[in-house]
Order: structure tokens, then C-alpha cells, then sequence
């Protein structure tokens, strides 16, 4: 197993639409009774579950657990410190997302003066 502040040599994520929870513990290096404790502390970590109760992970899902998995065993966070950097990060990224709206919405208005004249 490869030591928490390795994260940068785990292996890539293959191209794949769906993971088990088999693959996503050997891509990750995390044990899958890990995985299952961190769906109920991070509520941004939802697979998808099919028959029997089968966990799919898709790739935002493995990222998101990578990002975990660095935040509690390279940085030292908590559970819970984690979980409020992934909610800052949450709220970076939406705001992010409303000024590149709006700088869109600005260009697109510029544009469409443009051709209207």
C-alpha cells in the first residue's frame, strides 16, 4: 500500500463510465469499508447504487475521493476540517461560476450590439 503522502503515485483513472467499489479502493489505495464510512461524512460523495444496493462510482466521484483522501492523510485534516474545506471549495467554485455568467452574459450583449449596428 502506498504511503499517505504518495497521492501523486496512484495509479491513473481509466476511462470508464462506471467504477465498483473494488476498483475505486485499488485506484484510491483506500479500503472500500473506508469509502462507505466517508459517503455518510461528505455529502458531495454519492454513488450511484443499482441492484442489491451495488455502489457505482463515476470519475467526479473517484476525484472527489482523491481529494478526500489527500486532505485527511497529506494535509491532516479531520473528518470535519475536510469536510468544511470541500464545502469552502463548493462555494469558491459557484462564485466563480456566477462572474463567468455574468462576464458572458456582458460579452454576448457586446456582440449582439455589434451585429445589430
Amino acid at each position: 500500500m502506498l504511503e499517505p503522502s504518495n497521492n501523486n503515485e496512484l495509479p491513473p483513472i481509466p476511462g470508464k463510465r462506471y467504477f465498483t467499489i473494488g476498483e475505486v479502493s485499488e485506484l484510491c489505495q483506500v479500503k472500500p469499508h473506508v469509502l462507505r464510512y466517508w459517503e455518510q461524512e461528505f455529502p458531495q460523495l454519492k454513488p450511484v447504487k443499482r441492484r442489491g444496493n451495488r455502489r457505482y462510482y463515476q470519475r467526479q466521484d473517484v476525484v472527489m475521493i482523491r481529494q478526500i483522501r489527500s486532505l485527511l492523510y497529506e494535509q491532516g485534516y479531520t473528518i470535519g476540517g475536510a469536510r468544511l474545506q470541500l464545502a469552502d471549495a463548493d462555494t469558491d467554485a459557484a462564485k466563480l461560476s456566477k462572474e463567468a455568467v455574468r462576464d458572458l452574459l456582458m460579452e454576448l450583449e457586446e456582440i449582439k450590439l455589434i451585429l445589430d449596428s
